[in-house]
């Protein structure tokens, strides 16, 4: 009697023609409950969520009185988790099809699925090397005020942002070319075609497969990972020696919200560096169902990560809160444009007279006067 298995996305059972099961993979109900969870139901949210607020902090941070150092680093930033976000919402439409038209979602995972590891490890990297940007521009304002003079500008965050897009690309290159679609046997025995994926020629090297893989963990998250905690350690440090200096509070609420940034980001990368560095497993072609299960979940916390910003920002940086609310509410909020106004010109005034000591600062709106503390 002939049997035939659906393994490849969304299927791990191997039945008979007629119907009758046959074996249950292990772990099998984890792994689609995880999928299932994560693909139809966390990602669709965490995507329109961090979608409108990246789009957000793009346009705000676009602004004139909002053109820092830092805020470069930031917009780099939501510009990644944008086309992180846009991959997972092309995931999370590729689980649906599996659910409502098995054909059409195998082939759109077929053409799909090379193309998406590749950006997702760009992306993931990309991220990664600016957040660890964002904490030395801080380290240095915190521990080195003195030097932070000439060593924070706008143009050198500008080419430090591009220099990690280019290099990181460089370095996800390899993982572009680590599957190829291909035409397999249709699960119903049928002359369907049916599309699968496998490793290429350059990806069934062993060696090759263990330099690059330990090579790409290093440098999307393990090295990362130390920089952020040695240096966030420096900061916070730092912090605790100057917060009783009320010259400094300002600079010092603008480094705490970077200081939870980070701290996020942390959390979220660790699950993936260690599956990703000291096992390399859960992808596609992996046979063990809990690993894969548990695949879904550290890259779940990924997408996290990514929606994350927007609403950080809000709760602990004014200045954005306040171009926010001048940006968009002025035409809810008509009684407030003139404060919002006066902000934003205080803010661009700050800016082009003390840009060079930090790249970001805090207002102070009172009813009758506008107040600009410089960090």
């Amino acid at each position: 009697m002939a049997t035939f298995a659906l393994a490849t996305v969304g299927y791990d059972l191997n039945v008979t023609a007629n119907g009758t099961i046959i074996e249950v993979a292990p772990f099998s109900e984890f792994y689609h409950t995880a999928q299932f969870v994560t693909g139809l139901i966390c990602y669709p949210i965490l995507c329109a969520l961090g979608l409108v607020g990246n789009t957000f902090i793009l346009i705000v941070m676009s602004q004139k009185s909002m053109t820092t150092s830092t805020n470069v680093y930031l917009s780099a930033l939501a510009v990644s988790d944008i086309i992180k976000l846009i991959n997972d919402v092309l995931y999370s439409l590729t689980i649906l099809l599996l659910k409502v038209s098995p054909i059409a979602g195998n082939r759109m995972f077929g053409y799909l699925y090379p193309h998406a590891h590749f950006v997702f490890n760009m992306s993931s990297c990309v991220s990664s090397w600016l957040t660890v940007s964002v904490a030395f521009e801080r380290y240095i304002l915190v521990c080195h005020p003195t030097r932070s003079v000439s060593l924070i500008t706008r143009q050198r965050a500008v080419t430090i942002s591009v220099a990690c897009y280019v290099i990181m690309t460089s370095v996800a290159v390899p993982s572009a070319l680590r599957y190829r679609t291909v035409q397999v046997a249709a699960p119903d025995g049928t002359n369907a075609t049916w599309l699968g994926v496998e490793l290429t020629a350059l990806w069934q090297d062993g060696a090759f497969v263990l330099v690059y893989n330990w090579l790409q963990s290093s440098l999307r998250s393990i090295v990362p990972l130390f920089i952020l905690v040695f240096v966030n350690a420096f900061i916070i440090n730092a912090l605790r020696r100057t917060r009783a200096n009320k010259k400094l509070a300002s600079r010092n609420k603008i480094t705490v919200m970077l200081i939870v940034v980070i701290v996020f980001f942390l959390v979220c990368i660790i699950p993936d560096a260690v599956m990703s560095a000291f096992f390399n497993l859960g992808y596609v072609e992996s046979d063990n169902y809990l690993v894969k299960g548990v695949r879904e979940i550290t890259d779940m916390l990924l997408a996290v990560n990514a929606a994350i910003n927007y609403p950080l920002y809000m709760i602990f940086n004014k200045i954005f809160r306040d171009q926010f609310f001048a940006s968009f509410c002025r035409a809810t909020r008509p009684g407030e444009d003139k404060r919002y106004s006066r902000v934003s010109h205080a803010n661009h005034h700050r800016g082009t007279t003390a840009h060079a000591k930090d790249s970001i600062s805090c207002t102070n709106v009172t009813k009758n006067n506008v107040k600009t503390d410089s960090l």
